[in-house]
């Protein structure tokens, strides 16, 4: 019997190791055919948004997909099949709406904006003709947001070192509690704190400072989250080993724990920047609106982006309505700016790695 084994050929042997596979162009394949009858079926039944024709596709493909992968390739890889186009899916589901806010922000906001949007203010324009400008809500918006930061991204950082280098007990379970706590409030609620707290109770008039406190107070938590995950990333062995050489704790927090996660940290920041930038409630609250420039956040009212782009839209008329979507395209392209000069300074201050 061992001699008849022996004479058998060993591919014999072997189980087979290569599947039948679908050829690379099959999902593109699968994926024009639910395109072209989904529309097929949107034009039959009079369907008017393409958003359902979308849905349709995205069944038939899903299904198309795991039919045909089924009979090919097996169940099993059918079902990773469509595991993946539900993520894929997933995916498209949510650039949709973010592009087509892009695109009708942008198709409705190069109307009026020009240079001389950006450099005049509404001072003496007519709220129903055409004119007038951005600059005195830019000025606003960069003071506030600026100001904001210079409060929250010390105090949210240094919390969130505390939290993860050094907070162990009670009292580092309560701060965790208290910035998990604000991380919910409402803008609204922060603003009616600094109103009754910054304008009733101490008697500060309205400015853009009473207004950068409010968004502070939405920033911080959001910085403290977003820095402290950052560090929890940071592979204790680089500590042990700074450590290990004498460096003292702070300094290794210092020079390498901080410039490992700086990339990090400073997408966090940006993210709470962004979240800020486009507050409305506190400014209405505490700063008031101001149709003239006012370059000194600590006296007087002022205005900035958001309560321009809603003072425009209360206005109710079409001169007002494309001011309103010029100056929230601008509020989207500083947001944008903001963001690429964080990713370009965390990718310059990365720390760098040689190849061999």
């Amino acid at each position: 019997m061992s001699a008849v084994v022996q004479d058998q050929p060993r591919s014999d042997l072997r189980p087979p190791l290569a599947h039948r596979r679908l050829p690379r162009w099959a999902p593109a394949a699968v994926a024009v055919a639910a395109v072209a009858v989904a529309c097929g079926i949107g034009a039959g039944a009079g369907l008017t948004s393409h958003l359902q024709w979308g849905l349709i596709a995205l069944i038939l493909y899903v299904a198309g997909t795991f039919t045909l992968t089924s009979l090919v390739e097996g169940r099993r890889q059918a079902k990773d099949r469509v595991a993946t186009s539900l993520v894929w899916a997933c995916f498209v589901l949510a650039v949709v709406p973010l592009y087509s806010l892009i695109e009708t922000t942008i198709a409705k906001g190069v109307k009026v904006l020009d240079g001389n949007f950006l450099t005049h203010s509404m001072g003496g324009v007519i709220i129903t003709g055409p004119g007038g400008g951005v600059y005195h809500a830019i000025i606003g918006t960069l003071e506030q947001v600026a100001l904001a930061s210079l409060m929250a991204v010390p105090i949210g950082l240094f919390t969130a070192i505390y939290l993860v280098e050094y907070g162990r007990g009670k009292l580092a379970k309560a701060v965790t509690f208290f910035v998990d706590v604000m991380t919910g409030i409402p803008s609204i609620v922060a603003g009616l704190f600094i109103l009754a707290f910054w304008i009733i109770i101490l008697g500060f008039g309205y400015s853009g400072f009473a207004g950068s406190l409010a968004l502070a107070i939405l920033m911080m938590p959001v910085v403290v989250r977003s820095t402290e995950e950052m560090l929890k990333l940071v592979p204790n062995e680089l500590r042990e080993a700074s450590l290990a050489l004498g460096v003292p704790k702070w300094r290794t927090i210092l020079k390498v724990v901080l410039p490992t996660s700086i990339g990090g940290i400073l997408t966090g920041v940006m993210l709470a920047v962004a979240r800020i930038a486009g507050e409305t409630a506190p400014v209405l609250l505490l700063v008031f609106g101001n149709q003239l420039i006012n370059n000194n956040p600590f006296s007087g009212a002022q205005s900035s982006l958001p309560y321009y782009v809603y003072e425009q839209y209360a206005n109710g008329n079409d001169a007002s309505y494309d001011r309103a979507w010029a100056a929230a395209l601008v509020l989207i392209a500083f947001v944008m700016i903001l963001n690429l000069l964080a990713r370009g300074l965390a990718r310059w201050k990365a720390p760098k790695t040689t190849g061999r």
